[in-house]
């Protein structure tokens, strides 16, 4: 089943049609990598990247990122309009493809910095912030936002913030349908208790025909992504993505009309990750094992995946080469399902 305009090219349906969202801990370059493995079109975003971190530590470190990647975002984290235009050029000199700023994040370190989601009470600052990037670079500059903070749950809040936002030169929102409380959850509450509220930005789309409105929040599924393009411009997924990475398998073709490059196996997937292992290994030093932790949805509800994970999440194992890592998790694919604990057969010291 298709979801895209006959006649329309995988760049005319717009580089927020699909996204996989900027999430802490998780979308690192590492991550991004094999997610492109996966899917060619599908923007990426990193994670979120304090201007503190860029201009007072190694902003080559924070902005590294794999020519492969693209297209990718920055999000920065901010609410000082000179020092965001500061970190957006450099974010644009590195090659990113869009400079993102972050008015979605509820978490309390990120309020004690005066930016995230309290930004949303603000949309004034929110404006000089945008307008102060547009005026540096040449790329687009979005916005990821909440439809609310605390309990105001009136629609005229976040369609304030938008018309505001809007002036300073931001044409793209990415809205997590979701409010943010700012005192009493944790992040994690944040992501789960507040109730979904798609229709809110449905009818930002209705109300700024011309603005590009992305959906994020609780997507699980194709059929739910293709219902959100009947009504706004994209969908962007966040943990599904992660934890169940083969749902992106299918967007090329889906979502885009691209049928140009057949579905890659899960075992091709991996070993491409292998090699990768081994090039950032011989480039920066970095060990296989900081790299796996990102591909351990890859075999998700198939059997024998539980131990396969239990290989390629073993400590123990962080000596090997991960091309032996794989041969070991190899062993377990495709068998029954197993309780027993994995126990590497050889000695990794």
């Amino acid at each position: 089943m298709s979801n895209f305009s006959v006649g329309h090219s995988p760049e005319s349906l717009g580089m927020w049609r699909l996204s996989v969202a900027p999430m802490m801990g998780w979308t690192d370059r590492h991550c991004r990598y094999f997610h492109r493995l996966l899917t060619r079109h599908t923007l990426l975003y990193t994670e979120m990247v304090t201007t503190g971190a860029l201009i007072h530590g190694n902003a080559a470190q924070h902005l590294f990122f794999n020519d492969e990647e693209h297209p990718v975002a920055l999000q920065l984290g901010g609410s000082e309009p000179a020092d965001l235009a500061v970190c957006a050029k450099l974010g644009q000199d590195r090659g990113y493809d869009e400079i993102n700023l972050n008015c979605g994040c509820p978490s309390e370190r990120v309020l004690r910095g005066a930016f995230g989601a309290c930004l949303m009470g603000e949309a004034a600052l929110v404006r000089d912030c945008v307008k102060a990037m547009v005026d540096v670079v040449d790329v687009p500059v979005t916005v990821k936002h909440r439809i609310g903070i605390d309990k105001v749950e009136s629609y005229d809040f976040v369609r304030d913030f938008v018309g505001t936002v809007a002036e300073g030169g931001c044409q793209v929102f990415l809205v997590h349908a979701r409010n943010a409380w700012l005192k009493g959850l944790s992040p994690k509450e944040n992501r789960e208790i507040p109730p979904l509220r798609y229709e809110l930005a449905y009818r930002l789309k209705q109300d700024f025909p011309g603005l590009t409105i992305s959906v994020n929040g609780g997507i699980t599924t194709d059929d739910q992504i293709a219902t959100h393009l009947e009504h706004v411009d994209g969908a962007m997924i966040g943990r599904e993505a992660y934890h169940n990475p083969w749902l992106m398998a299918g967007w090329d073709e889906r979502f885009y009309g691209d049928a140009s490059r057949p579905v890659p196996t899960r075992e091709a997937v991996e070993l491409a990750m292998i090699d990768y292992m081994e090039r950032a290994h011989a480039e920066d030093g970095v060990n296989w094992y900081s790299i796996a932790s990102h591909m351990l949805g890859l075999r998700h509800g198939l059997h024998g995946a539980r131990k396969w994970r239990q290989v390629w999440s073993d400590h123990r194992l962080k000596p090997l080469p991960p091309r032996e890592v794989w041969a070991m998790a190899q062993a377990h694919v495709g068998a029954p399902r197993d309780e027993t604990p994995f126990e590497p057969s050889v000695s990794t010291h």
